[in-house]
């Protein structure tokens, strides 16, 4: 499959009992595809893969893809420290009929660029369906580089990259030695520089509740190649991706900005937290803001 558009890595609900609540999960699920994004992830950082047991992590996919059916694409998160559990993940998901997988670095092994490569392409083998790479080092300990790149290229199943490093040097990299692996914005306050070097997809966390926005900014700069608008669109959209990045707590702010539009998302499951009612109010602020300075560029653009 080609990476295109907006890729939702869905958050995962629990109940009160710390459960993962699966008819929320379908609710939840169902919003992303009335919203029209354009493909779902399961299993990654903004879904706590990695707070989540095999046996729950297979019931999300499975459950997932019962819902999602064939309306979009399903993406499949692979992560784990043991290339053999990851190796089981990629299985699950071709046997469930995952549309793609996603393959991250080990977290905490700090592998060379040689053996995670050879990780990854352990994993692939098993899946046998197009991969999409995820580059988080400050999450993963250790970098994808122009070595791992190298290796990886080998497989044609390899297709993609959500590109978390943060740095412009790797989206250069990516863009000017290794074409074959199809750039996919995984940082979010760098979206626009994404698209401007030819990123055609964001695998975007706040897109849980802000979809539209998220649309409104791919829509501009990919399907029409207006960066005047697209920059005007993502200025809207700073204060907000500024805020998810400080002080940490990502994973309970796109849980509270689902619940802020309705969503049932319950509490990040432990050794996270929630967010203190100060923190609430600054960030219902800043998404009431957002909407409305997206809707008003919108608006101005089609008035011109």
């Amino acid at each position: 499959m080609a990476f295109e558009g907006i890729l939702t890595p869905v958050m995962t609900p629990y109940n009160a009992q710390g459960e993962i609540d699966f008819d929320a999960y379908s609710e939840i699920l169902e919003a992303q595809i009335a919203a029209k994004v354009h493909a779902i992830i399961v299993a990654g950082s903004t879904g706590e893969y990695y707070v989540q047991t095999q046996k729950e992590r297979f019931e999300i996919a499975e459950h997932a893809r019962k819902v999602v059916g064939n309306r979009l694409p399903l993406i499949v998160g692979t992560g784990a420290i043991r290339t053999e559990d990851s190796i089981e993940y990629a299985k699950h998901a071709r046997e469930i009929g995952a549309d793609a997988i996603l393959i991250t670095t080990p977290p905490y092994a700090m592998p060379t660029e040689e053996e995670n490569a050879q990780h990854t392409l352990a994993i692939d083998k098993a899946a046998g369906l197009p991969a999409m790479l995820y580059n988080y080092p400050a999450r993963m300990g250790v970098q994808m580089g122009e070595k791992y790149f190298r290796h990886v290229s080998a497989s044609k199943n390899i297709v993609g990259i959500k590109e978390s490093t943060g740095s412009t040097d790797s989206i250069h990299l990516l863009a000017l030695k290794f074409p074959n692996i199809a750039l996919s914005c995984g940082w979010d306050d760098q979206a626009i520089e994404f698209f401007a070097w030819g990123a055609r997809s964001w695998v975007c966390g706040p897109a849980n509740f802000i979809a539209p926005e998220a649309i409104a900014l791919y829509e501009a700069c990919v399907l029409e190649n207006d960066f005047a608008k697209g920059r005007a669109i993502m200025g809207a959209l700073m204060p907000l991706m500024e805020l998810l990045e400080t002080n940490f707590k990502f994973v309970p702010k796109i849980k509270y900005g689902c619940e802020l539009i309705g969503l049932p998302a319950g509490i990040a499951r432990k050794p996270l937290g929630e967010l203190n009612e100060e923190e609430k109010a600054l960030f219902k602020q800043v998404v009431t803001d957002l909407q409305a300075n997206v809707a008003k560029v919108l608006a101005d653009k089609q008035a011109a």
